[in-house]
């Protein structure tokens, strides 16, 4: 009897009936045993009820659970190394010591932790997150070693669901590596490893592509092992598709990892820049890339290929397959993967068929959220034939319906970006009903796809600008002055009149109003007047048109009342119209001379604002010499008011206006060698990699007038004589106008015939200059009356008071310094 039953006391003896009646029940038992059959035995000599665990797997832990006390130390690893990611404070540097040192025995000891335990702390919830932080810290030997460990079992870890997040990473950081590898640059092997010879990365992933190629139909219907196989193709063919890392993990894995902190190198690494960045490919890759896209086609008929492109997971998957198969001149061959998605269509041209007819499926792809992707990479992606064949069939006729679905708009403008001179010209005479519904509705892309393939043939002016005003509902030969604000708010011109009245009707918000509640989760009442940015990219569009196409939406940017244009310039969306107006080669100098001079008297209202003082930069940059000192001196009465603002203040320190009003001519040409080096630097970056916003100027002071001596460095060849940097020139204004005051009664420094600085004159200038001003300085000995030196002692005052006030302050953290009272 168990001990918990048993009571406490005498035992009770039983009577001679009790006695008979237990007799009588063990012998009903043993008679019902008789018919009932043995328990079965299982292989260890037990019930069968009881097993092993080792026999069972477990689909949470394949290779086993972390034990308590290593997960609890990979948590300190944890912390240690996002500490360092996140606090990427400057690591001390002496010649003698690593600055990487303790980082680099940290490291070591948490790798030394993790050997043999791979594949158990990848599939660990807890740890697979760590083994993501420091594969990232990890040289290209390190990743072989580790890459190498989970060999064999890439089906398993990539079903898994944490073993597929470090077996992505780790796809993705490979690409270093093997870019590396490919130039010939290769890690040095130690001396000590006798486990083996140790294959490239190279060869790694091409023997882990073997693995998971028999299992590849599995993979893509996987949920966990897509976003996998998704790594695997864009490693093996990078330049198949642009996509970045938000493709390869869904919203919500991307916002669990964002959670997570950064993920980068704890290592201070130098000298690793641009060149590790290009990633390329061995010509091995491009054959495995083919022969993942021949393997799908063998093991998935059409049907089964149809059902992903509409499935969620598969879906993203089977598109960079096409991808992949346009880049492999592929897509045109029979029953391929772009032939089964069009359900035959490239097939029935290839041999010479009739117009097959429109396919129910496709016609499904082009309203639904997750496959119309797909069939946005088959219309870009698809031979010109082939598209030819989509577009009569699926698109032509149908365009006043689609352009305003809410999913299919966006398909159709896909589609737009390839059309010929004659197939935009129907889709002109087609829209034009359905342009105003588009904007009644705010969907922009087709419209601006339109005007961008009319831009790129060269054709469609004046439908161009018809196409406009009639969206917008204004009249070509009338007042365009709202067509800016209209098409930045993406209304209607009817529409936005009446939200202008309706605002004017509002009454002012009070106190009660404007108090937000403390917990106020409704959704946010927004203001129909608010600038888009789907009307921004419009215009901008509209406006890196050729010269002969933008020159209406020019007129319409200068008739803009000077008070909108300043609202505009204030607003994030509304700003970028202007940046592309200044820095478009389409726009003509004249056209950008008069946007700039439309601003004077104006400036200070511009510049006082966050977003309006770059645009104010982006205009100073592009003006030259002439404008630019227009621009200052119509800001010198509003000089005191900049300096007090906290974002005007900055720009009008590079105008230096205080050198404009002592020194014109000098200013002039601190402002030509500022122009000729701005024109150098985007000329440069127009040459190496395409065409970039302009950067924003730094001020430069002449080599009289610079901030910082200037470092000379001497030519070996040449026969002049080094500079001396032991003598300084006057570092700023002040000095500059000390050694003027003074002249020649100062002496800082003197050169000897070896180049070697002289003695220099004891007494400070500051205190010679001051003791000048105050009049405590020994008296100058001369025909000059007390009021004439009286007066000249006014007047040093007032040079260095004003030179000090217009100085550049060099605020390093942009935080207003704390006053001290003086005792």
């Amino acid at each position: 009897m168990p001990k918990e039953n048993r009571k406490r006391g005498k035992k009770h003896k039983k009577t001679a009936q009790e006695d008979e009646y237990a007799v009588t029940n063990t012998m009903v038992a043993e008679a019902m045993a008789v018919d009932e059959p043995q328990e079965v035995q299982n292989d260890s000599g037990g019930p069968s009820w009881m097993r092993s665990a080792e026999s069972e797997f477990n689909p949470e832990a394949p290779f086993g659970y972390v034990e308590a006390d290593v997960k609890a130390y990979f948590r300190t690893v944890d912390t240690q190394m996002r500490d360092w990611q996140e606090n990427t404070a400057p690591v001390e540097e002496s010649e003698d010591t690593d600055p990487n040192e303790e980082r680099r025995m940290f490291f070591v000891a948490a790798l030394n932790e993790i050997r043999e335990k791979e594949k158990q702390l990848a599939t660990d919830p807890d740890c697979s997150v760590v083994l993501e932080r420091m594969v990232h810290s990890m040289d290209d030997f390190v990743r072989r070693v580790f890459f190498d460990s989970l060999a064999g079992s890439f089906e398993v870890l990539s079903k898994h669901r944490f073993g597929s997040h470090v077996v992505q990473t780790l796809f993705t950081i490979a690409a270093e590596t093997v870019g590396r590898e490919t130039r010939g640059v290769l890690p040095s092997v130690p001396e000590d490893q006798e486990a083996g010879e140790l294959r490239t990365f190279t060869q790694l992933i091409l023997d882990a592509c073997e693995e998971i190629l028999p299992v590849l139909p599995s993979l893509i219907i996987d949920p966990f092992a897509s976003h996998v196989l998704r790594a695997v193709l864009l490693l093996l063919s990078p330049t198949s598709s642009t996509e970045d890392d938000r493709t390869l993990r869904s919203k919500r894995s991307s916002s669990w990892k964002a959670k997570q902190g950064s993920m980068k190198s704890v290592f201070e690494e130098k000298g690793k820049g641009k060149a590790d960045m290009q990633k390329s490919v061995p010509h091995s890759f491009t054959e495995m890339a083919r022969r993942f896209v021949e393997t799908l086609r063998s093991a998935v008929d059409g049907n089964e290929i149809r059902a992903m492109g509409a499935s969620n997971v598969a879906g993203p998957c089977l598109k960079i397959f096409l991808d992949i198969e346009a880049d492999q001149q592929m897509s045109e061959e029979s029953d391929s993967l772009m032939d089964r998605v069009t359900a035959g269509l490239i097939s029935s041209n290839k041999n010479g068929e009739e117009t097959p007819e429109s396919s129910d499926y496709v016609g499904t792809l082009l309203r639904d959220p997750t496959s119309s992707h797909l069939l946005e990479t088959m219309v870009s992606r698809s031979p010109p034939k082939a598209f030819d064949l989509i577009w009569s069939i699926y698109f032509k006729g149908k365009l006043a319906r689609l352009a305003a679905h809410p999913v299919a708009n966006f398909v159709v403008a896909k589609a737009i970006e390839r059309l010929s001179q004659d197939q935009l010209a129907v889709t002109s005479g087609e829209l034009d009903e359905v342009w105003h519904k588009m904007i009644q509705t705010a969907r922009t892309g087709v419209m601006r796809a339109f005007v961008e393939r009319a831009a790129a043939l060269g054709v469609m002016k004046e439908e161009v600008s018809k196409t406009i005003f009639s969206a917008f509902g204004f009249d070509a030969e009338g007042d365009k002055s709202t067509l800016i604000l209209c098409m930045l708010s993406v209304l209607t011109k009817e529409d936005f009149e009446s939200a202008l009245k309706s605002r004017s009707k509002r009454p002012p918000p009070t106190e009660t109003d404007t108090r937000k509640p403390p917990h106020h989760r409704g959704p946010k009442e927004t203001d129909p007047l608010q600038y888009k940015t789907q009307g921004s990219v419009l215009l901008q569009a509209l406006i890196k048109m050729p010269e002969t196409h933008n020159q209406f939406i020019l007129d319409a940017i200068r008739e803009l009342k000077m008070e909108d244009k300043i609202q505009v310039a204030h607003d994030a969306s509304g700003s970028r119209i202007y940046d592309a107006l200044l820095e478009s080669a389409t726009v003509p100098l004249k056209a950008k001379r008069q946007f700039v001079m439309d601003f004077i008297d104006h400036y200070h209202l511009l510049v006082d604002d966050r977003i309006g003082s770059r645009v104010g930069d982006r205009c100073w940059a592009s003006s030259d010499t002439y404008l630019r000192e227009k621009v200052a001196r119509s800001l010198i009465p509003y000089e005191s008011q900049l300096a007090g603002s906290f974002y005007g203040k900055f720009f009008v320190r590079n105008l230096n206006l205080y050198m404009l009003q002592r020194k014109p001519d000098e200013w002039r040409n601190v402002q030509s060698q500022r122009r000729q080096q701005f024109l150098q630097e985007q000329k440069e970056q127009q040459a190496g990699s395409g065409y970039t916003a302009p950067p924003k100027p730094q001020p430069q002071q002449p080599q009289q007038q610079l901030q910082r001596p200037i470092t000379a460095t001497h030519d070996a060849n040449s026969k002049e004589p080094p500079v001396s940097r032991k003598r300084p020139k006057p570092s700023d204004e002040i000095e500059e106008l000390f050694d003027k005051t003074l002249g020649k009664r100062v002496k800082k420094a003197a050169l000897d015939v070896d180049g070697n600085a002289a003695k220099v004159v004891e007494k400070p200038v500051v205190a010679e200059v001051v003791a000048e001003v105050s009049g405590g300085g020994e008296k100058k000995k001369g025909k000059k009356g007390k009021k004439e030196r009286a007066e000249e002692r006014d007047r040093a005052l007032d040079d260095v008071l004003g030179a000090i006030k217009s100085a550049p302050r060099h605020d390093s953290d942009g935080r207003p310094k704390k006053k001290h009272r003086r005792e």
